[in-house]
């Protein structure tokens, strides 16, 4: 799908990265005022926003260059983010030279593989090569090494991060796949609701927990999270989930139940890679996105909500 064309699927895909356009133009100027207008200890909960809204031009920019030239580049900008978020996950994991054979098939094998079956729209290969082959060879890479030090947990960490960075994320391009009747040439419309709904729960429920937060879910794992923001966010992005069931298959109280179900997998994927980070003692993931952390700390609400919103589509819509 491109852009550059003239369906009217194409038409919509440019009218709403316009739209974005506009309301991230709005929220900079925004959080600019509010920058020069708050000073003290309240700034840093601005800078906060401030970064996220960074984030998001960096997201929609990357995904609109992606969506502009077609799947081909939409499945390479997902490899790639694949890639930098396993590196930083390998990089915050200790790792021994026994590892080294099995991160290498790792990074040049099963990731750059999973994503020509997503390319070469492979089903039946990409669903099992990772959770079946790859879970299979990585621990027999591994004890090719001969180190038995710890090798449970660090074939394990291995597994767990090539499933997390690479099989859950190629979820989302994924999507391209689908062949749903009477909604050809708009799959790549699902892939903008997945990443829209998602993110916006991310910021919504950081701002509601702003607001109204007081009571907090998690504080250990992610001290930011509240119940008041986690219902706000839910709420509101669910409602905004709603309003866009013009570009999906769906009808509207479908696309409000959807984008709930993928709100509430993103929240749980963000709490879980949480706990991941903060047991390897780490913040953020990276600093790849300045002041908003890595790669990971981005897709971690994407990682449980694509592989449950690609089945749900794929189980009732094909």
């Amino acid at each position: 799908m491109s852009l550059f064309a003239t369906s009217p699927a194409q038409h919509a895909m440019a009218d709403l990265f316009a739209g974005l356009v506009a309301l991230l133009t709005v929220a900079s100027l925004v959080g600019y005022a509010l920058h020069r207008r708050t000073p003290g200890a309240r700034s840093a909960t601005v800078d906060n926003l401030n970064a996220r809204i960074r984030a998001w031009w960096f997201m929609v920019a990357v995904l609109g260059v992606a969506f502009a030239f077609g799947r081909g580049v939409t499945v390479a900008v997902f490899a790639l983010a694949s890639f930098f978020a396993l590196r930083e996950f390998i990089s915050l994991t200790p790792t021994r030279t026994g590892d080294h054979l099995a991160l290498a098939v790792a990074f040049f094998v099963l990731l750059p593989l999973q994503y020509l079956l997503i390319w070469a729209n492979w089903y039946g290969l990409f669903v099992i090569l990772i959770p079946v082959y790859g879970f299979l060879l990585l621990p027999l890479l591994a004890a090719s090494g001969g180190d038995t030090h710890l090798f449970l947990e660090r074939v394990a960490k291995i597994q767990w991060a090539v499933m997390v960075t690479v099989y859950c994320v190629s979820y989302a391009p994924a999507l391209l796949l689908l062949r749903i009747r009477g909604y050809e040439g708009r799959d790549a419309l699902l892939l903008f609701f997945l990443v829209f709904v998602v993110q916006a729960s991310d910021v919504l429920q950081y701002v509601f927990g702003k607001l109204l937060g007081k009571t907090k879910i998690a504080p250990t794992l992610s001290p930011s999270k509240t119940v008041e923001g986690f219902v706000g966010g839910t709420l509101a992005a669910t409602a905004l989930g709603a309003s866009l069931w013009w570009i999906t298959p769906f009808a509207p109280w479908q696309a409000a139940v959807i984008a709930a179900v993928l709100v509430i997998m993103g929240f749980f994927g963000g709490l879980v890679l949480s706990a991941v980070k903060r047991s390897l003692g780490a913040k953020d993931w990276g600093a790849m996105i300045e002041g908003h952390g890595g790669m990971l700390d981005r897709l971690d609400s994407i990682v449980f909500s694509a592989p449950i919103f690609f089945h749900i589509v794929r189980f009732f819509w094909t």
